[in-house]
């Protein structure tokens, strides 16, 4: 049997015996998380849970968190879900006979892995067979009026032929650009493009991507500029003086984020509530040579505190080295945290100090980790972002619909407009508010 099994970090440990002992019995597993006893929410994974049987992709799903209670709540909300807890063999197996339960939820605080294996066998093996209870459940379906209809959407993509799909993708780029597409604009830059791609769209809904933008893509020169700015303030020295005079200013101008370092991160996303500019925080930073795990309890910190976006810096010495796999794991630790919080991930490799081949497996190692962004450069190496080394970025990454944030000695509209004109669809920089009134004076102009 093909299950999804998932829990919070109180549940970790006997997930880990859970997948081990399914597997020996010849189950295939699909582990969603979490992946260390850091704290996480329960409800992100149950629900990773539930939409993999929701979707027809598992057949059934096993969640544990301290009690079992409010993953079970969480799950239920996805249609096409009857998720139950269970504390001991009885209630397992009335769950699965009586009601046709797909998910389990455990509490690992309630019960050990010996009671655990014993209800998972009982609740594994048992099946909903009597007619009345059948039709119970066929009652439960009908509640919700929407059975399996998750699964139902993801089933008929498929039946979408690539030209009714690119008269979608068109019709949303006409929608977007003219302002009819309401909430569209604030996603721009943040989400990936779909560019009028059938292939890129289609395999985007294919990975459970919800929200589908379309920025303006490589080589198009945005109107609003600012919207395509991190405000940044990254210097040792500054104050909390320093950091809200930065978040006025974002404010005052509308930059997609203000990028700080993370003791200012509270500070920041209570200067920005109510605003579309969004807090932002790098990680590891400037060097990136600390392990995986503390870069990513550094990002669930200041995702916690308020922080929508997350600059990490990779192990840049391990690169070099030759050692992806440590690479590939400081990445995901961090994609993992961010993914875990609903924060966007932008994986900085410091392109300054490394050759052209390096940089792209420094990409496909992001790529491969699942990341949003590559960014070039933190700004404190020899160099910052180049053209070249955006368009190489950009090559990479673009087809994964992940994005190139070029920083590093961007001084002027000139050079934001290189950057973008070789794929960037962010910028960072501390120099932002100059390069937009390089902006209007030229616009003027022209």
């Amino acid at each position: 049997m093909k299950i999804a099994i998932g829990a919070d970090h109180g549940g970790y440990r006997l997930k880990e015996d859970m997948s081990a002992y399914l597997k020996a019995k010849g189950h295939e597993i699909v582990d969603v998380g979490t992946h260390s006893t850091e704290p996480v929410d329960y409800p992100l994974f149950a629900h990773a849970v539930a939409y993999k049987v929701a979707d027809g992709s598992c057949e059934r799903g096993i969640m544990i968190d301290g009690a079992g209670i409010g993953s079970a709540m969480a799950a239920n909300k996805i249609p096409g879900v009857r998720a139950a807890l269970a504390y001991d063999i009885s209630s397992a197996l009335n769950s699965r006979e009586h009601n046709d339960a797909n998910v389990l939820t455990l509490g690992a605080g309630l019960i050990g892995p010996a009671l655990a294996t014993q209800i998972v066998d009982a609740w594994l093996s048992a099946q909903c067979v009597q007619d009345r209870h059948q039709r119970r459940v066929s009652l439960i379906e009908q509640i919700d009026g929407r059975q399996s209809s998750t699964a139902a959407s993801v089933q008929a993509l498929s039946a979408i032929s690539e030209e009714d799909l690119e008269r979608v993708v068109k019709r949303l780029e006409s929608l977007i650009a003219s302002g009819g597409a309401a909430g569209f604009g604030d996603a721009v830059a943040r989400g990936p493009s779909i560019s009028g791609s059938p292939d890129t769209a289609r395999r985007f809904l294919d990975l459970g991507v919800r929200r589908l933008t379309t920025g303006p893509g490589p080589g198009a020169i945005p109107e609003d500029i600012a919207r395509y700015i991190d405000h940044t303030l990254l210097k040792p020295a500054a104050t909390a003086d320093d950091i809200r005079k930065l978040c006025a200013e974002a404010r005052e101008f509308g930059f997609a984020a203000v990028c700080v370092n993370p003791v200012w991160v509270k500070l920041v996303a209570n200067e920005l509530r109510g605003t579309r500019v969004l807090a932002c925080s790098v990680v590891g930073f400037p060097l990136g040579a600390t392990h995986g795990e503390t870069k990513a309890m550094e990002a669930r910190r200041a995702i916690r505190e308020g922080a929508k976006e997350i600059d990490t810096v990779i192990n840049v010495g391990a690169l070099k080295g030759g050692d992806e796999n440590l690479v590939l794991k400081d990445i995901r630790a961090v994609v993992e945290a961010c993914r875990d919080g609903s924060a966007i991930c932008k994986v900085i490799i410091e392109t300054a100090l490394l050759s052209d081949e390096e940089k792209q497996r420094a990409c496909r190692l992001a790529k491969k980790a699942r990341a949003h962004f590559v960014k070039t450069s933190t700004g404190f190496a020899s160099g910052g972002a180049t053209a070249h080394d955006v368009a190489l970025m950009t090559a990479e990454v673009l087809e994964a619909g992940m994005e190139v944030k070029a920083s590093g000695g961007i001084r002027s509209y000139t050079d934001a407009k290189r950057m973008i004109e070789a794929g960037a669809t962010r910028i960072g920089a501390s120099a932002g508010i100059a390069i937009v009134h390089e902006a209007q004076e030229i616009t003027v102009s022209e």
